[in-house]
């Protein structure tokens, strides 16, 4: 694979698990959240999972945003090494 190829592929690949790595995380830090508050016995508001959601949301989804993308890119470039260590042509 051409280095303009695996650059394009990365490039797609980070686009796309950054935002599924903020939404998943988020959602997730959320459901934390709910535990954590509920744990507190923190007040209640009507029709929301816990009263300040965002931040709980925000820091997933920063957390979520980062480390996904990293830990797929560092696997590709793994798998991209080993594959440039079997190919012959690449000396």
């Amino acid at each position: 694979m051409t280095t303009g190829v695996r650059r394009a592929r990365n490039i797609g690949v980070g686009c796309f698990t950054f935002v599924i790595g903020a939404f998943s995380a988020a959602m997730v830090a959320v459901l934390i959240g709910t535990v954590i508050e509920t744990v507190r016995r923190s007040p209640r508001c009507d029709g929301l999972p816990i009263c300040n959601w965002y931040v709980y949301a925000l820091i997933g989804a920063i957390l979520g945003a980062v480390s996904l993308p990293v830990l797929v890119l560092r696997r590709l470039r793994q798998s991209d090494a080993r594959d440039d260590a079997m190919d012959p042509r690449r000396g």
